[in-house]
């Protein structure tokens, strides 16, 4: 069986930065959406200053360029996906076939009937058998978690990848995923706060924190993340707090596509919604766009490029073929 979602419905699931209530018919029996892309190799980038990070695959969060666009996979490891075994023969095609990134999915889908994995574990298996291609998530509920066990979980990461990590952050797009525990499904403040308490652990200062939500009493975070200041935070959604919200930090994920494969975002509309978060950030060229889409033969990459665009997140899930049919697309590279 496969939903049908409208245009909002299916970016809101994908970006998980909203509420997102219909992914839970997203996945029904073994009806599986995965996101996918390609990456091109690497390409010159702005460092920002005091930035560390791995010098073969660029800075994350250090912006792009003008007119260039880097490539990337958004895989979701639900369903036959949620097998660590598949997403780890996908990273490896993926790097042989010069992408520059895999994020994955984070849900408990399990609460809503269907399998999932968890990201940080298939992601630290991708990352043995790797060496360049960016790894992280896209997006991660922040407030699904203790911001101090996150931030240890993405800092051990980031030192066993070798500084590749990539953290895309968010509200949380399915409330049964808080409910089925117990919790209630958290707003923006919280998501607000959690981050905060995460980048002070990630300076390798003695945190001291009393907040709404949360308090941490003089500790310091050991060991710390290879990449200095800090993970990388790229933001999901299209709300204004959204947008708010990534202004803040170094990138801003946005969905792109329906179900169906069609683009629902013109480059146009995403020169808009850089425009706001212009007025949200006083420089982009130390800020990464990441568009999840469909590309094709003949798709106008280039004016998402010039749109605003540092990354392009080719979108594959059930409704566009099987495991290895997706596979096959990894391995036909990116159309540029």
């Amino acid at each position: 069986m496969k939903v049908k979602f409208s245009v909002e419905e299916f970016q809101e699931i994908t970006t998980a930065a909203t509420a997102a209530e219909l992914a839970v018919a997203a996945y029904v029996g073994d009806t599986v959406l995965c996101d996918a892309g390609r990456s091109q190799t690497a390409v010159p980038r702005v460092r920002r200053a005091g930035w560390v990070g791995p010098d073969t695959a660029g800075i994350v969060g250090a912006g792009c360029l003008a007119g260039c666009m880097r490539y990337g996979i958004d895989v979701a490891i639900l369903g036959d996906l949620a097998e660590p075994a598949h997403l780890v023969a996908l990273v490896q095609e993926a790097e042989a076939a010069g992408w520059d990134a895999v994020l994955v999915w984070d849900h408990l889908a399990f609460a809503w009937g269907t399998p999932s994995a968890d990201p940080w574990v298939v992601l630290a298996a991708a990352a043995q058998v790797t060496s360049r291609i960016r790894l992280g998530t896209a997006v991660t509920a922040v407030a699904r978690h203790r911001p101090e066990r996150l931030a240890q979980t993405v800092a051990t990461f980031d030192r066993l990848s070798g500084g590749r990590a990539i953290l895309g952050a968010g509200l949380g797009g399915v409330t049964q995923e808080f409910t089925a525990f117990g919790s209630a499904r958290p707003g923006g403040p919280v998501l607000d706060e959690a981050l905060d308490v995460m980048a002070s652990l990630w300076s390798g200062d003695e945190v001291h924190h009393q907040g709404a939500h949360y308090t941490v009493d003089g500790v310091r975070l050991a060991p710390l993340p290879l990449q200095r200041p800090r993970v990388p935070v790229w933001v999901g959604g299209t709300a204004p707090g959204a947008l708010r919200r990534a202004a803040r930090w170094d990138g801003w994920v946005v969905a792109g596509d329906d179900q169906e494969g069609r683009m629902t975002l013109s480059p146009d509309a995403l020169a808009t919604q850089v425009n706001e978060l212009r007025r949200h950030r006083s420089a982009v060229d130390d800020f990464d766009v990441a568009v999840i889409g469909v590309s094709e033969s003949g798709s106008p990459m280039q004016a998402y490029s010039e749109a605003g665009a540092t990354w392009w997140l080719e979108h594959l899930h059930g409704f566009r073929g099987s495991v290895e049919q997706l596979l096959q697309r990894v391995n036909a590279g990116p159309i540029t």
